[in-house]
């Protein structure tokens, strides 16, 4: 679900031709967010969660304030991993019932700045514990807690793994009872549990494994509960296609495994209310990076088109970003999308390191200086995940269309 309209062999943004967009932001290089997408999105995870299942968003995907504010009213919450996002929620108009502030390092002011927000935290450590008790009691309000549980299982096929072994997400499942035991003795004001496996998982039948055992744990925790359980956050990981070969994740046994869980939850947990904390999936495919075309030189019989963007501004189409092997993100000459002629040719940026590379050896319209290359799939982990200081380069813009 990214852009394909065209106009006059131009690809359209948000119904825009991409030349003209350029001169509406101001500047290349920049990130375009499709509103329509956003959207469309959105609805499409409703359709597939059963009545009663939650929806939030999980800003770290793409904290763009204007992206955030449009997400808002479309989804049922907002999860923040900083101070920084939580602000961004609730300059967005977040109920701070509804935001949840996740991360294995939360500041000693920022836990003060959650409790003084009414969010909920989740706990990720027994030093959490004792802070918010101190932050509770200074402001005469007792935190609202969840515990974010590291399980004693993985999420098999994810592209990354934050749950099962050792990690410093989270609360390991056998440390789970002294933590609640030791948060209730605090008075902090339990609410629940979260629990994040994994990410970028393009696997439906994984999934929902992983979301049955989380269930599963949830209800074995819940027995050593201070009250009864009235938040389960059953986390994300659902993953977008990037490259060649792979194929858009099934949402149908996704969906059955909710829908028992739903109804099991519904006995056993009466009052609880599950959540799914989804970030790449809702916005990733919604957005395109554009940079506009510098130099052609031809190398040895190479042809590398010079870019005014690079990794500094997306760090993940480099292959920087967590690749051990680099693959190209799907890349296009956007104001040539109708071209027959059309050759191998690597793209890379204007920074001084051979890393700095958006396409390599790939095969494209032919492109000469002035062009407009888009890199599709880039609706997240794009500004706020790359480096944009390094080598003192122009920062990137962000615009929602």
């Amino acid at each position: 679900m990214r852009p394909t309209d065209t106009l006059n062999g131009e690809l359209c943004v948000g119904s825009i031709p991409l030349s003209r967009l350029a001169e509406r932001v101001g500047q290349t290089p920049f990130y375009a967010y499709d509103r329509a997408l956003l959207a469309a999105r959105v609805a499409a995870v409703r359709a597939a969660l059963p009545a009663g299942i939650g929806l939030h968003y999980a800003v770290k995907a793409n904290p763009m304030p204007a992206l955030v504010s449009f997400m808002r009213p479309l989804v049922d919450g907002l999860d923040v991993a900083s101070a920084g996002e939580m602000a961004v929620a609730l300059d967005a108009g977040a109920d701070p019932q509804q935001v949840s502030f996740a991360g294995p390092g939360k500041r000693d002011v920022e836990l003060v700045q959650a409790v003084a927000a009414g969010v909920l935290v989740n706990l990720e450590s027994m030093r959490e514990v004792v802070l918010l008790a101190g932050a509770s009691q200074r402001l005469g309000v007792p935190a609202r807690v969840a515990v974010r549980v590291n399980p004693d299982f993985d999420l098999r096929g994810a592209g990354m793994r934050m749950g099962g072994g050792a990690k410093p997400f989270g609360v390991d499942t056998e440390q789970v009872p002294a933590v609640l035991q030791a948060l209730s003795a605090a008075g902090l004001q339990f609410e629940g549990f979260h629990l994040y496996p994994g990410s970028q998982n393009l696997k439906g039948e994984l999934i929902a494994q992983a979301l049955t055992q989380s269930h599963e744990l949830v209800l074995r925790l819940a027995a050593k509960a201070p009250t009864p359980v009235k938040h389960v956050n059953l986390g994300g990981g659902w993953g977008i296609p990037y490259f060649p070969g792979e194929q858009a994740l099934d949402l149908a046994p996704v969906s059955d495994a909710l829908a028992t869980i739903q109804q099991r939850m519904s006995r056993e947990l009466p009052g609880a209310h599950a959540v799914l904390e989804l970030g790449r999936y809702l916005v990733g495919e919604a957005g395109v990076y554009v940079a506009r075309v510098l130099d052609r030189k031809v190398s040895r019989g190479q042809v590398f088109l010079v870019t005014d963007g690079g990794m500094h501004h997306h760090l993940a189409a480099s292959g920087n970003f967590g690749q051990v092997i680099r693959r190209n993100y799907p890349v296009a000459i956007g104001n040539r999308m109708e071209a027959t002629a059309h050759e191998v040719a690597s793209v890379v940026g204007p920074l001084c390191t051979p890393l700095d590379v958006l396409a390599e050896r790939m095969e494209l319209a032919c492109a000469e200086p002035g062009d407009l290359v888009v890199v599709f799939q880039s609706g997240a982990y794009g500004p706020s995940a790359s480096p944009q200081a390094f080598l003192g380069h122009p920062r990137c813009a962000e615009v929602l269309v």
